[in-house]
């Protein structure tokens, strides 16, 4: 199951209480206090991982609590800290604080941590309040709260190029032709439901396409599927906007819905390095369709390649712009 949501409560340990104690030795006379300090709480931490690539195996801990600090003892002896509760999540999530809106962390690399609940300090034991005046402290500190906190995680997948067009583009059977990936594939609209990351190799080079659920008219502002992925274009370096060359609805038009879309969601995605990938070829009842493909490139300012992910012609072609758009690894 894929997950790109999810709200958790996490709860990091109270410190442990400061110990009152006096030292009880033969041939120690009014030995003094001795109490131990307590011990940290445990912290909530999180932590980037490639082993997940999405975040369904928390859908079922909606609360995550780390342990308590030990209380301190006698002779000075300090209570143990809590141990600390690591939560693995896949690279590309961002952790936002429910309360405030306040993005934490945006984990995006492998190893990268945060701490998004602090375990509490542990209360000081009464040999630290001794004076000259008051030699026999009959009290201690007591260990402070850990923190609590409510939390939405939402995964934006990684890759390298983004397939978006409207719905029945041709995204999936793309990305099934140049990588192992292999999303579901059929004649009607919304067939897929959920992004698809599949490596592409080229040479010795390769990258990572994501193949996005289909946009329509109004997907940024929660219509159809779209509006729920679209976060998983952002992080794309470049995307590829395929248009469907043997359907009714003209290039122009199918073109004009997508940027829009991208805009409404983030502006800054328009002006994302991007290629018009003319689909189904194979299936063109108009010869003028490519003709208005290349004025349509012309207008935008951007290339454009027409390709037949059955027949596979234009794919060379399509693979050679866009590794050479993004460069050497």
């Amino acid at each position: 199951m894929f997950l790109d949501e999810v709200r958790l409560v996490v709860r990091a340990g109270d410190g442990g209480n400061g110990c009152v104690a006096f030292r009880r030795e033969k041939f120690v006379p009014r030995g003094g206090p001795s109490g131990g300090d307590g011990g940290r709480g445990g912290h909530v931490i999180f932590r980037a991982t490639p082993e997940y690539n999405t975040l369904a195996h928390l859908y079922h801990k909606h609360v995550i609590k780390a342990r308590k600090g030990e209380h301190g003892r006698g002779s000075n002896q300090a209570g143990a800290a809590g141990a600390d509760v690591v939560v693995l999540v896949p690279c590309g999530t961002v952790v936002r604080d429910l309360a405030t809106g306040e993005v934490l962390a945006d984990l995006v690399a492998a190893g990268q941590e945060v701490i998004v609940a602090r375990g509490g300090r542990g209360g000081r034991g009464n040999q630290h309040f001794a004076t000259p005046t008051q030699q026999a402290p009959r009290f201690a500190e007591a260990g402070e709260k850990g923190e609590e906190r409510h939390l939405q995680l939402e995964l934006k997948l990684i890759a390298d190029v983004g397939l978006v067009g409207l719905p029945n583009a041709g995204k999936s059977t793309l990305l099934s032709r140049l990588s192992a990936a292999r999303p579901k594939i059929a004649d009607y609209p919304f067939t897929t439901l959920e992004p698809h990351l599949g490596v592409v190799t080229w040479g010795e080079r390769s990258l990572v396409f994501a193949d996005i659920p289909g946009l329509i008219a109004g997907a940024s502002m929660g219509a159809g599927l779209g509006h729920r992925f679209l976060k998983h274009v952002e992080r794309c370096r470049m995307l590829l906007h395929l248009v469907d060359l043997a359907s009714q609805v003209p290039p122009a038009e199918q073109a004009r819905v997508l940027r829009q879309e991208l805009e409404l969601f983030n502006p800054t995605l328009v002006d994302r390095a991007a290629l018009l990938v003319g689909t189904k070829a194979d299936a063109i009842s108009s010869p003028s369709r490519t003709e208005e493909l290349a004025l349509l490139a012309r207008e935008l300012g951007v290339n454009y390649v027409v390709i037949s992910a059955v027949t596979g012609s234009g794919l060379e072609e399509l693979l050679r712009q866009v590794f050479d758009r993004l460069g050497k690894p």
